[in-house]
This record gives structure tokens, sequence and C-alpha cells, in this order.
């Protein structure tokens, strides 16, 4: 580009390249008009939510209280035909697949659902369906995580850093769950002689810097056993950072309550690895909940499954990002399904997750980009799936690709 084009000429170029960004997102912005968004959608959710209270004779104190929620999660179909219009043919499936693998959806989280929409996304990631119970695809513990458990908590996949899982139990139990087989019929903390056991394991392994405590949902337990937990993490001076894995910012945001914020406050530097996978579970209440954590210190990553039918679409990745930005939370992994059983109707092909991370690079913030990552067989590690960019190397050059599919040469 000549550096002795007059500034009116400079202009000139300048408009033509705002016209050409432009037309680069229209694509986009015409998509958002018929995508369900949890903000926008927050009027009925709210008509839902009053629906539900009803139902439960419940107050707004109860509503708001993570412990009501959890008591009055949904887990029987007489319960659930009262508050979703279902078939009969569907009620006898939900039943079906139920005899096999358990669910549970907390009032709140059903809220969200769009009774109207049988297609909803919220609804397929909550309410069992029959391609569950066929399915004989896959694995029960495709992680491996029975073999890199030296201690009955741990898992361990890397050199510094490790897993305890603290509970089995969550607000909500996830119809894609990697690791529904260790769900049972009955909620349990892991006892404290295996949570000691753990914390003595990260004790005498001095290279172990970053601990998540995660479940389940790790923020399923109670408030003391959580500051417990990180008091004892704290006293290992080799343990760098604490991070909790937890949905219940989604699923139940009730959960995070004051005293939950003064706790983490008083255990920085903290993370919390959420779990959105659709704009729909973006919404004010659940901005309430990621802006308490901010203001207690807390940083906030995102951690994304790519899932068919849910959220495999570039837009629909695009607008989750940029509205979890907006929230304080930086989208961070998205994940390609794991070949768990039962689970197999989720699953994208691998070229669709490089789809969603073309239409993200160069198109939005770089703090919207995650990692898309595929987790090797039997704990194997998470390994990067990313798209070409690096076009041939010679001796002092190189040939690349940028965002908008432009080859050039590039000085090396």
């Amino acid at each position: 580009m000549a550096a002795n084009k007059s500034l009116e000429e400079k202009q000139k170029i300048a408009h033509e390249r705002s016209d050409e960004l432009k037309n680069a997102v229209s694509d986009y912005r015409e998509a958002l008009q018929k995508m369900p968004i949890g903000f926008e959608r927050w009027p009925q959710i709210l008509e839902n939510q009053k629906r539900i209270k009803e139902y439960f004779k419940a107050s707004e104190q109860d509503w708001e209280n993570w412990r009501w929620q959890l008591k009055n999660r949904i887990t029987t179909i007489d319960v659930l035909k009262e508050l979703l219009p279902l078939d009969k043919q569907e009620l006898d499936e939900i039943d079906k697949t139920g005899s096999r693998y358990r669910w549970a959806v907390s009032p709140y989280y059903l809220s969200l659902i769009d009774p109207d929409d049988p297609d909803d996304p919220v609804k397929k990631q909550c309410i069992p369906t029959i391609n569950e119970y066929i399915d004989q695809e896959g694995y029960d513990d495709p992680m491996g995580e029975e073999y890199t458990s030296p201690t009955s908590a741990v898992t361990r996949r890397y050199p510094d850093r490790l897993i305890i899982k603290v509970t089995n139990q969550c607000a909500m139990y996830c119809r894609h769950c990697q690791r529904r087989r260790g769900i049972g019929e009955k909620d349990l903390a892991t006892p404290r002689e295996e949570l000691e056991e753990a914390i003595d394991y990260v004790r005498n392994n001095e290279e172990i810097r970053d601990v998540l405590l995660t479940g389940g949902d790790g923020l399923m337990l109670d408030n003391q056993t959580v500051a417990w937990l990180l008091e004892e993490l704290d006293s290992i001076p080799h343990v760098e950072i604490k991070r909790f894995g937890s949905r219940t910012m989604v699923t139940m945001p009730q959960r995070i309550d004051d005293e939950l914020c003064r706790i983490f406050s008083e255990h920085l530097p903290l993370y919390v690895i959420t779990h959105y996978n659709h704009p729909l579970e973006v919404t004010p209440r659940a901005r309430e909940a990621c802006f308490k954590l901010a203001r207690s210190g807390v940083s906030m990553g995102n951690q994304t499954v790519l899932l068919k039918g849910v959220n495999n679409d570039p837009f629909v990745i695009r607008k989750l990002n940029q509205d979890l930005l907006k929230m304080m939370v930086r989208p961070y992994l998205i994940f390609h399904a794991k070949a768990v059983k039962g689970t197999s109707h989720f699953r994208t092909k691998v070229e669709e997750g490089i789809e969603v991370m073309e239409k993200l690079r160069g198109y939005t913030s770089g703090l919207a980009i995650p990692n898309f990552v595929v987790n090797a067989p039997f704990g194997l590690g998470k390994t990067p799936m990313l798209p070409e960019y690096l076009i041939s190397m010679g001796k002092d050059y190189l040939k690349i690709r940028t965002w908008e599919n432009k080859v050039v040469h590039y000085d090396n």
C-alpha cells in the first residue's frame, strides 16, 4: 500500500475497508434475529418461574434459597408432566431411560425451557430421551479415570495439576455428562477420610501447583466444607492456585450466596470453571451470580461442550462467548464431546468444531476465543484442534492465511 497517498485517499480506503468489515458480520447479525437468547427470553422465563413456584407453593424466599432448589429438583415424570407439556410417548421414553440413567433438574433450570419448543436446547440438556437408552456406543469411562487415580478421589493426567472429586452430586444431571457412571442413585459427598488422603497426596507431591475441586459439582458441598478444603490447600506451600469446577451459575445460581463469596475472597487466587453451553443459559440471574463471584475476587472461565442440536453452530457459540464476557466469564475451552455411552446422539464431527473456530478468529474479540480440544482417549489429555493459518515456510519468509482467507507473504 503506497505511503505517499493523500489523506483523502487514505480515508477513502479506510471507509471501503469499514464497509468490507461490516459485511463480514452481516450474516451473524441476521442470525441473531432468530436465535433464542436468555436476556431476551427473560420475561417468559419469569412467567415460567411464576408457574413453577405456584405448583410447589414456594415463596420468593424459597426460590432464592439454593437448598430449596436442590431439595425440589424435578426427578419424576409425575411432577415433570405438570410443569412441561409432554405427550404419553415422551413420558414413557423418559421413564424408560430413567430406569437406566438417573436424571434431575433444578426448578430454576427447568424455567429456562420454552414449553412450546420441542427442540429447545435447554430441554435437550436436561430431559432424558430414548436416544440414551438405545445407544450402545462409547464407553462408561472414556477418559480412563480409573487408571489415572493414584488415590480414590484424585484424577491425575498432567505433570503439575490434578483433580479432586469431592462429590457425585449436581444441581442438574446433564444428559451429556462424562461421569454419568458415578451419579448413582444417591447424592454422596466424598468421605472426609478420602478427601484427607487426596490432600495428603497433594502435600507429598511438590510438583503439584494447581488443584481442581470438582465432582459432580464442586459447589454442591456446604460452605463449611468448602472453607476447610481451601484452608487445607492454602497450607501447602507449593499449591499456587485452586479451582472449582461448577455448573451452579448455570443451573442453580442461587448457590452463589454471600457466605460462599466471603470464603472465596479469603482464599485467593481462586478460579471457578463453569459450563455454559448456549446463550439461553446466560440470564440476568446468572449474571448476578457471576458478578458476585467477580466482586469477591474470583476469576471465571467457561468450558463449553459442542453438542449436536444444541450449539453446533458457529453463530450460537459466538453469541454465547460474547455474552459470557459481559458477565466477567472468559471463554476457556470448547470440548469435542467425549465417547460416553448413552450420549452418541450429541456427538459432532471434529470438523464442526474447527469450523466454529474459523468463525471466531477475527470475527470477534480475542477474549471471546477459547481453545477447541479433543480429549485423547483414556486419560492422555487435551489435544488442541486448530485451523491451519501457516501455509508454507521458506528460508526467510512465511506464506500465511488470514482470518478472511487472504494469502499473504510475511518476512521472517
